[in-house]
């Protein structure tokens, strides 16, 4: 079976398949959204910053954007890891593009720059570069130094996401990934823009990730309160 995963047919069948059913979630949901006006504010030419966990949530997020921002283009940042490729698969199926590398804790990419330099042009043209920062391996919610460069460098602010929905599983993963159920009730939060300066971006990391674990653990609050909706 492992093999059999590994087949590019078959995990574009997979990749296909959870890409159908997380649409099938995220339809059925009702969602309520804080922080809209982060979002709008930044337009686009922003990165989106959320924890590894929340990742088969954040697609809602997504094609809200492209609806208000025609032509808006959301590039994802995946490993190169076998994973990854699954991943990139699914992405791709939810109509975002998805650029192949990784960052390490000092913020040098391994598998080359091809993957720091695409996200740069993807930000210099007004799109958004999307990553999770404690991902592919973890720690769970410790971010690497890449998302805080690649913001450093680029000039664009840094969105922090959290999603929640009130109908779910936990894996036994490292991040203790998010299993998302059907018709349930679900919440988006945009933190404010975390701004990071072009020199010295490293001192910005634990700003980072208080940013993201902050409007994480708001998104957790809302979807489990009923009077929230």
């Amino acid at each position: 079976m492992k093999a059999l995963l590994q087949h590019p047919a078959a995990q574009a069948a997979l990749a296909r398949t959870i890409a159908a059913y997380l649409r099938f979630v995220i339809r059925t949901t009702r969602w309520r959204f804080e922080g809209r006006e982060h979002v709008a504010h930044a337009r686009a030419r922003v990165v989106v910053a959320f924890w590894h966990e929340a990742l088969p949530l954040l697609p809602k997020l997504f094609a809200d954007a492209r609806r208000q921002i025609p032509g808006l283009r959301v590039v994802v940042l995946a490993s190169r890891h076998k994973d990854g490729q699954l991943l990139g698969g699914i992405m791709r199926a939810l109509g975002m593009d998805v650029v192949h590398g990784s960052s390490s804790r000092d913020g040098r990419s391994r598998g080359g720059s091809a993957s720091v330099r695409e996200l740069l042009d993807v930000l210099e043209a007004d799109h958004v570069a999307a990553l999770t920062p404690d991902g592919p391996r973890g720690p769970a919610r410790t971010a690497a130094a890449g998302v805080a460069q690649l913001a450093g460098l680029s000039g664009a602010p840094i969105i922090p996401v959290g999603a929640m929905l009130a109908h779910s599983k936990r894996l036994r993963t490292w991040d203790r990934l998010i299993f998302p159920l059907p018709f349930g009730r679900g919440a988006l939060v945009c933190g404010p823009p975390v701004h990071v300066p072009r020199e010295g971006w490293e001192a910005a990391l634990p700003d980072i990730e208080s940013a993201i674990t902050a409007a994480q653990t708001r998104a957790e609050q809302v979807a489990a309160d009923p009077a929230a909706q």
